[in-house]
């Protein structure tokens, strides 16, 4: 499996970045698009970075925020074959609190109505291709991490805090391990581990690839979170995006090498 990072908030060299992420990846012959960043950026770094997303068969989204389909429109005026992944449940419905106002942080509006035939929202425990899962949170009172980050999501009922049911991992079966892509961990880096380790028991969990959304956090926050990450006995990170420079320090005072900076163009083999 070979991970090509497409969009990330740390450049390289001439290759831009942005608030956001966009990961390519191939497996077993089959090529995969993790989200689409928070702009159309990602397509003009496919093409420097010799990635053609005409050969992409499956795309995903990690949850449903701007950050990471922005450029899903763009996407789909480019492939005109990949089907689009969301977890189900997913709509234009996501908002940061702000003292008293709400901003409005979510998919593209009137996304999911236009490319209706495109999109397939997973359920359960999905298959997406041999050795490869879709995994939505099974961890219980998520919408507490939500209250508490002041993300919130509009119902018919009135705002509630985000319980992330949105949110989805990529899993993938390697000769090493699982790897699993959660692209901001909304719901817990450790937490997220925790969930594969449980859907897959007879299985080593070797590495999880995303961002752990960390930004601006306390260090004895980040400090608390990396004890519990190496406590699921996971052997690699690659962390970036909503990590945040300062969490990533942290993140590798505690957990040294094993810890890895995700940026714009780094190739990721496993």
């Amino acid at each position: 499996m070979k991970a090509t990072v497409l969009v990330d908030n740390i450049s390289q060299k001439e290759i831009a970045g942005e608030w956001g992420l966009c990961i390519y990846i191939a497996y077993q012959g089959k090529n995969i698009l993790l989200d689409t960043g928070s702009s159309e950026l990602f397509l003009e770094n496919a093409g420097k970075l010799s990635r053609d997303l005409k050969d992409i068969d499956y795309a995903v989204l990690s949850h449903a925020h701007y950050d990471h389909a922005n450029g899903m429109k763009a996407f789909f005026e480019t492939n005109e074959k990949a089907t689009f992944y969301l977890q189900k449940g997913t709509e234009e419905n996501c908002y940061m609190k702000k003292w008293f106002f709400r901003q409005y942080i979510g998919i593209p509006k009137g996304i999911l109505e236009e490319y209706k035939e495109r999109i397939q929202f997973a359920e359960g425990d999905f298959e997406l291709c041999p050795g490869v899962t879709i995994l939505p949170h099974k961890t219980e009172g998520l919408s507490k991490i939500g209250k508490r980050n002041n993300m919130y999501i509009r119902s018919r009922n009135g705002w509630k805090p985000d319980d992330f049911s949105h949110e989805q991992s990529l899993v993938f079966a390697t000769e090493e391990g699982l790897v699993i892509f959660n692209s901001c961990s909304h719901g817990g880096a450790d937490n997220i581990i925790n969930e594969v380790k449980a859907t897959f028991p007879d299985k080593k969990v070797k590495a999880i690839i995303g961002g752990f959304h960390l930004y601006g956090k306390p260090k004895k926050e980040v400090r608390e979170l990396a004890k519990r990450i190496k406590n699921t006995g996971i052997q690699e990170v690659y962390t970036g995006h909503c990590t945040g420079k300062k969490a990533y320090r942290v993140l590798k005072e505690e957990l040294g090498d094993m810890v890895h900076q995700l940026n714009v163009g780094l190739e990721i083999e496993l």
